[in-house]
């Protein structure tokens, strides 16, 4: 459903009930420092954050989806104290959160990892920004619903860094960089 359409849908349906959920914990009475009483107060200073649902269609009513996207680092924890050295923990976060940040942008894991990995050696700072999972000039074959091709990518030219995705390509970068012989 659209946002506009789930935003009008929210207001016609939802409100309505939030609105008397709330005038009906307004009207309880308990003393403060019981247990009622701190589940009313909670309630009602959580009403401004639970009605952020109202003002956009875009917003969710769950995390469930921020959720589903973490399940596999949740199950995966375990294994993952068991890195040999600090720095093998650091390359496995990286690529974890390469890899995951792919997914969410609807890219090919593999195809996006691959093309990172041969255009990073050689990338400037200043050209980082096509390499992030939402520039619109990554390669067809990076996307999931594209047909995947063979065709060699071509050295982009970037604009601006961003955000941590950005500082985990400059430091998979520079590890690269150190780890080459020549």
């Amino acid at each position: 459903m659209p946002p506009d359409k789930r935003y009008e849908k929210r207001l016609e349906y939802s409100k309505p009930v939030s609105d008397e959920f709330f005038a009906w914990v307004q009207t309880l009475k308990a003393l403060p420092k019981s247990l009622f009483g701190e589940a009313i107060n909670y309630a009602l200073s959580q009403r401004v954050y639970l009605e952020n649902v109202y003002l956009d269609g875009r917003l969710e009513f769950s995390n469930n989806r921020a959720e589903r996207s973490i399940r596999p680092f949740v199950q995966g924890r375990k294994q993952w104290l068991f890195a040999a050295t600090p720095n093998g923990a650091e390359s496995s976060s990286i690529f974890y959160s390469i890899i995951e940040t792919a997914k969410e942008n609807q890219l090919h894991p593999y195809q996006n990892l691959k093309h990172l990995l041969e255009m990073l050696p050689g990338a400037k700072s200043g050209e980082l920004e096509s390499l992030l999972p939402w520039s619109k000039t990554l390669p067809a074959y990076c996307r999931v619903l594209a047909k995947e091709t063979s065709a060699k990518p071509k050295k982009r030219m970037y604009t601006q860094n961003k955000g941590s995705l950005h500082q985990a390509l400059l430091k998979l970068r520079e590890k690269f960089r150190r780890e080459d012989p020549a």
